[in-house]
């Protein structure tokens, strides 16, 4: 009897671990039109055409007189950034940008890469495309794709860049040298929002999969956060024989386990495969994770249900505009940060950096088409679609930034990214890692690919 038992309980376990085994999926790669009207049936133009930005007196005029018309609103007293954007903060922010930003001499630095347009799946997207100014003799650079998230742009990445590109004239090794890719998500900036609903993270991966191809790369690597992070990860989940490798400072990764290990972490956490370190930067669980999420998740409410109502209001007003994006990049950096009137903005960025990616939503008139992102990928609830389910099979490495919305540990990380072969404590940085801290980021990105070569 109890030799039945056994082997029925073998038998019983055998069949569960096959059907419930890792099976390396891959999303269909399928396709698609976003422009206006039903699509050409003539064969779509691949060529691929250089792009300057641009400006003028008329636009920074206009610019001006909207903002010569903000009507100020006291703060509470002592509410610092607790209640969003401080408005005695924001009349400094204002008066900079009205009397002392010079967007003509930011549109000459955004200039100093070269910019490109191309159209793909009846949009035209746009990118930046830098290569390395030298290269070590016999030596081919290694492309490497970055996308940006919301509310940031491609202007996030122009100071790690040069680290990536000219390793060698920045104090690092040329081991590593990049040929370095950053386009902008359809919808964003420079690239063309789509005219039809539906247009999502899975729809954008495989229009940069498209890009990858059109400039001549059949293999490279891929890195982003945010937005960017789930592109990244689905474009691995498109075409794994295609992506090297896979680099990440946020990852999507909520489910039953993470959650049940959550609860159980503060109590179990060294069984549960948590450490030290994660266990400071989730609990207490209340605060950290639960009120955090609760507290920066408004704007996520409104943009994943009625996108366009608060965007008409973002597209009319600059001042609304800056404000609703800047509060952000205070929050989103560093928590803590709300505690200060000026909500610590100045401490990581610089008012032009800041007010150069508010331009760059504010003279394209993307906010609205911005803001549609999270309804496309999110509206329809959590967990509802394909890739949210399915495991990620190529080499990852991930960068783990104290100061992010939430903490992400490793266990958490691998359970989505089976094959994770570097994951970094990051000493110090948020949510905007490239923009923040760029040399934490690329040292990060050099290692896992030295640890990638080595295997």
């Amino acid at each position: 009897m109890w030799l039945e038992i056994l082997l029925t309980s073998v038998l019983g376990f055998a069949i569960y671990w096959f059907i419930s085994r890792d099976k390396e999926e891959t999303l269909p790669l399928e396709d698609g039109w976003w422009g206006p009207g039903t699509r050409p049936t003539g064969r779509e133009d691949e060529s691929i055409h250089p792009f300057k930005v641009e400006t003028s007196d008329e636009e920074i005029h206009d610019l001006h007189q909207r903002i010569d018309k903000f009507r100020f609103t006291p703060p509470l007293e002592d509410s610092c950034f607790h209640y969003g954007f401080n408005s005695n903060y924001l009349k400094k922010v204002i008066s900079y940008w009205r009397n002392e930003f010079n967007w003509k001499k930011q549109v000459e630095i955004l200039n100093r890469y070269p910019h490109f347009k191309t159209k793909i799946e009846g949009l035209d997207i746009h990118f930046i495309h830098v290569k390395p100014p030298q290269l070590p003799a016999g030596r081919t650079p290694k492309p490497l794709l970055m996308v940006h998230g919301w509310p940031g742009s491609f202007y996030e990445f122009y100071k790690i860049i040069p680290l990536l590109t000219d390793p060698k004239n920045h104090g690092l090794s040329d081991e590593h040298v990049f040929e370095v890719i950053c386009p902008s998500i359809p919808g964003y900036g420079f690239s063309e929002a789509s005219s039809k609903k539906g247009f999502n993270s899975v729809a954008t991966a495989r229009i940069f999969y498209k890009l990858m191809l059109r400039l001549g790369f059949q293999e490279f690597y891929i890195q982003g956060g945010d937005w960017g992070a789930l592109i990244c990860t689905n474009m691995a989940q498109l075409v794994p024989s295609h992506v090297k490798g896979l680099h990440l400072n946020m990852a999507l990764v909520l489910s039953n386990f993470s959650t049940l290990t959550l609860l159980l972490g503060r109590r179990f956490g060294r069984f549960l495969g948590y450490t030290e370190r994660d266990v400071e930067l989730l609990y207490p669980v209340k605060e950290k994770v639960f009120y955090s999420l609760m507290r920066e998740s408004g704007y996520m409410h409104i943009q994943c249900t009625k996108p366009d109502t608060v965007g008409s209001a973002l597209n009319d007003s600059p001042v609304g505009l800056a404000a609703y994006i800047l509060e952000k990049f205070s929050t989103w950096t560093n928590t803590e940060f709300r505690y200060l009137e000026d909500g610590g903005l100045e401490r990581k960025f610089s008012l032009d950096d800041l007010l150069t990616n508010v331009m760059l939503y504010w003279t394209t008139a993307t906010i609205v088409s911005s803001q549609r992102f999270y309804k496309e990928n999110l509206g329809q609830g959590w967990m509802t679609q394909k890739h949210e389910r399915m495991k990620v099979y190529v080499p990852t490495g991930f960068s783990a930034f104290p100061s992010e919305l939430m903490h992400t540990p490793e266990k958490w990380v691998r359970f989505k990214y089976p094959k994770l072969i570097s994951y970094s404590y990051m000493a110090r940085g948020g949510h905007f890692a490239a923009f923040e801290e760029p040399e934490l980021l690329a040292q990060d990105i050099r290692k896992f690919l030295s640890v990638l070569e080595q295997q």
